[in-house]
């Protein structure tokens, strides 16, 4: 190994966002790029070792003895699988972090970026949301544990810079979406959700589709492939342990009454959408600002989200049976 190589060590690298990264990758390896020449990837997932177990999460990082991390696993769900276990997902994501940061600094690490969530913003705040928020105050009480356990990470980071110098920073994105997403009914999140039960709906021929909810909360989505763009950029130019969130435009922000609108003419559905008014809603808007990230990355160019929505759908149709269901 050359002494500038980098060795990147992608956790969760199965999941939507690491797959989105290695698709980016392996264009830049077809163009021969001279960052792809000088870098070696390393994709990750739930079977290469449990990393809540400190033992083999340090065989990992021993294993392939990376210079660089991008930190992407976590246990993960949507709004109703996280009222229902807050405790596991505090527990488990603190003990993922903690062994993460831990193995890497342990290993001489030059760089790890982590992934958060707007979600980890507090409840009651103004808006839009920004970098400097993220401890103002509690997060909403439908995903606490997952909240303050990725909150937690920005701690770290500031230990691990303050005692030893370490480059660990964090970027948090709001809503992805994209290929290869959880599909998975009992912990998905709102889009694959619905697009995996009005497929389930068109199969079945039925002539109406509920959605859960009013319809009209508001969130921001950035489709998976720019989201692995931006984490590459991150990795390669953002040197500073302050969090920087990855979000698409304030002015992107749509009601997931226009998500459910969006799918059902990528699905061609043509039945009714109805509204279960009973069911929760969560938290009605978490609007981010990106001001830090045009500051410094400005050319960058989000894909249109109706697009976005209609290359989603096309490719579950696809991988439907090979798909996290």
């Amino acid at each position: 190994m050359t002494e500038n190589r980098r060795v990147i060590l992608v956790t969760g690298g199965s999941g939507l966002v690491g797959q989105a990264i290695k698709t980016v990758v392996e264009e830049e390896k077809q163009q021969q790029t001279a960052n792809s020449l000088n870098e070696t990837w390393i994709f990750s997932g739930s079977k290469d070792g449990d990393l809540r177990n400190k033992s083999q999460t340090d065989a990992l990082f021993e294993r392939h003895k990376p210079t660089h991390v991008i930190h992407l696993a976590a246990m993960v769900g949507g709004l109703f699988h996280n009222m229902a276990h807050n405790l596991s997902f505090f527990r488990d994501n603190m003990a993922i972090n903690d062994n993460v940061l831990s193995a890497s600094y342990n290993n001489n690490v030059k760089k790890v970026v982590s992934c958060l969530s707007t979600c980890i913003f507090p409840d009651k705040t103004s808006y839009p949301i920004d970098e400097t928020m993220v401890h103002n105050g509690a997060p909403h009480t439908s995903n606490y544990g997952y909240s303050y356990a990725k909150r937690m990470i920005d701690v770290l980071n500031r230990g691990y810079h303050e005692m030893h110098g370490c480059m660990f920073t964090s970027v948090i994105p709001c809503n992805v979406f994209g290929p290869h997403d959880n599909y998975n009914l009992e912990s998905s999140h709102v889009i694959p959700a619905l697009i995996r039960r009005m497929d389930d709906a068109m199969q079945k021929g039925d002539t109406t589709f509920t959605v859960m909810g009013s319809g009209k909360p508001l969130r921001q989505f950035i489709y998976s492939l720019d989201l692995a763009k931006l984490f590459i950029w991150v990795l390669r130019n953002y040197e500073s342990i302050e969090p920087i969130i990855l979000s698409v435009d304030e002015e992107d922000e749509v009601t997931i009454s226009t998500v459910a609108d969006m799918i059902k003419k990528a699905h061609n559905f043509t039945g009714e959408i109805v509204y279960d008014t009973t069911k929760a809603d969560g938290q009605y808007k978490k609007t981010a600002s990106n001001k830090k990230l045009r500051s410094l990355n400005k050319d960058f160019k989000f894909t249109p989200f109706e697009v976005a929505i209609h290359d989603t759908v096309a490719w579950f149709k696809e991988n439907r049976e090979h798909a996290r269901t």
